[in-house]
């Protein structure tokens, strides 16, 4: 159990790292759509052309970077939207086993899918160099390579999630969540806490 414990918290700290790297791609995109809403201001009234397909497909691959590359951070931290009746009235003992059950038969088989399926498209993409059909506009294959690499991070994270929900079940590490065990580990106080 320990092993898996340790495999969990190096996971986790790989993904914070990447998370925080991962985080300041949404002011990358934030600035893109503004250059290129001024660009295509200005193209209106100086006819200098400023604007192109490339700087709007940038913003698209940029916020599909942050999407896709964020869903294993997100999960880290618990914050993605749970849709549920009983899980926030269940005992962590409870939640760790719909954890647990809930990675073993829904998010790595769906992950393991989606790497199956995405697979021959990426390396189709890579084969032919795809590159988008629009003037200006840019190539293709290295926003496809993204797919599969963001569900290898997702089904990485659900490994740390089963290993952290299973040592909830073992009570082998007193009931804390990957969140308030980082937070221990690291001095902060952990959420619902006082600073």
């Amino acid at each position: 159990m320990k092993l898996l414990l340790r495999l969990a918290d190096g996971i986790d700290r790989f993904q914070e790292r990447f998370g925080r790297v991962v985080v300041w791609l949404s002011l990358v995109m934030v600035l893109v759509g503004a250059l290129n809403a001024v660009a295509r201001y200005t193209d209106r009234f100086t006819g200098l052309g400023l604007s192109s397909n490339m700087w709007l497909e940038l913003q698209w691959y940029l916020f599909s970077l942050l999407f896709l590359l964020g869903a294993a951070s997100t999960l880290r931290q618990d914050a993605h939207v749970r849709v549920d009746v009983f899980y926030g009235r269940l005992s962590a003992k409870g939640q760790a086993w719909v954890n647990v059950l809930g990675t073993v038969f829904l998010m790595l088989p769906f992950c393991g899918l989606m790497l199956w399926t995405a697979w021959p498209a990426v390396a189709n993409s890579w084969a032919v160099m795809e590159a988008s059909p629009d003037p200006g506009g840019l190539p293709r294959y290295p926003i496809k390579t993204v797919i599969p690499v963001a569900f290898l991070l997702l089904a990485l994270q659900g490994i740390s999630l089963f290993a952290r929900s299973l040592g909830v079940i073992m009570d082998a590490d007193g009931g804390m969540d990957a969140g308030s065990r980082m937070d221990a580990e690291a001095g902060r106080p952990g959420p619902g806490e006082a600073s």
